[in-house]
């Protein structure tokens, strides 16, 4: 019989450990130990299954933002590939425990090939296991990433065919109104299903207060503006708790196959080079081909794919 249970004192941050993976091991200690300083958990929302005997068998641990109260997502989700009782107990009582927190969907991502700090081996297994407990694929993406990208002089020169204007600037209504018109016609599957669900506007407003959750500065979001006087692209670069990231970027309708998608990628990363950083990350849906290619004219790579799951509560 499955007992699934907040880990105790003594069991953080290791949780659940692999004796044959020094590796794992240490890299997911490391992130839980991160997770809860950054107040991303906390101790209580560190769930771990045993067996019938009192024996640790899998864990599971809620995530959300820095000063957030309601969590979004699961990670750390361990599970022997022989039990789908335990993998089906701890989903079940994370998704139990952020109901009661006021949560309304719970989200969970994949990466492949497997890497710290989460090491989530045999993909293709925890796909069957989310599945079984009521999770879908909402996006199927592709990650990159910028490592040293150096000085902002070092880097790519601005498109001379933009002109940017800063949220400092501007204020919040010409970014939403332009984050409308692009999510009106985008290929991103996951914004594609907020606007139907939404409509436009309202999917909009949404992307914009999440992405205004990371930390950033307004001087760094902009809009950059053709030489006719129309917004061509959006820049939303900001920093998770782990790293510095693009954020959200994205052309206009209009001015789509004119190069823009790279320029704006450029754009966001001179912004995030210039405020220090070192290494820089953005993804994508695998169906937006030309955001893809941008990445890669940028000098990202592509390091990761991705799978989102979501299940509603």
């Amino acid at each position: 019989m499955t007992v699934v249970r907040p880990a105790r004192p003594d069991e953080l941050p290791a949780l659940v450990e692999h004796p044959d993976d020094p590796e794992r091991n240490a890299a997911t200690r490391a992130y839980l130990a991160q997770l809860l300083d950054s107040g991303c958990t906390r101790p209580e929302w560190c769930l771990v299954a045993e067996d019938g005997d009192g024996r640790p068998t899998g864990s599971v641990v809620l995530w959300t933002l820095p000063g957030q109260e309601v969590p979004l997502a699961l990670v750390l989700f361990e599970a022997p590939r022989d039990a789908p009782e335990t993998a089906a107990a701890l989903l079940d009582a994370a998704a139990a425990e952020a109901g009661k927190l006021g949560a309304t969907e719970l989200e969970h991502v994949v990466d492949s090939p497997a890497q710290a700090p989460q090491f989530q081996r045999n993909p293709e297994n925890r796909g069957e296991l989310l599945r079984a407990s009521g999770f879908a694929v909402v996006r199927d993406g592709r990650r990159f990433v910028h490592r040293s990208p150096g000085a902002p002089d070092a880097l790519p020169a601005d498109d001379p065919r933009l002109t940017f204007r800063s949220l400092a600037e501007l204020g919040r209504g010409p970014f939403v109104e332009a984050l409308a018109e692009l999510l009106a016609d985008t290929a991103d599957a996951r914004l594609a299903a907020d606007v139907r669900r939404h409509g436009a506007r309202r999917a909009a407003e949404l992307l914009f207060e999440e992405t205004a959750e990371l930390k950033h500065e307004p001087g760094w979001w902009e809009l950059g503006y053709a030489a006719d006087g129309t917004v061509a692209v959006i820049s939303l670069p900001a920093e998770n708790p782990a790293v510095p990231v693009i954020g959200f970027v994205g052309v206009t309708p209009a001015h789509r196959g004119k190069g823009y998608a790279t320029s704006v990628v450029v754009r966001g990363t001179r912004i995030l080079a210039a405020a220090g950083a070192t290494e820089i990350r953005g993804d994508c849906d695998a169906a937006n081909v030309a955001m893809a290619r941008a990445f890669a004219r940028a000098g990202y790579v592509n390091f990761a794919d991705r799978l989102e799951f979501a299940r509603a509560l």
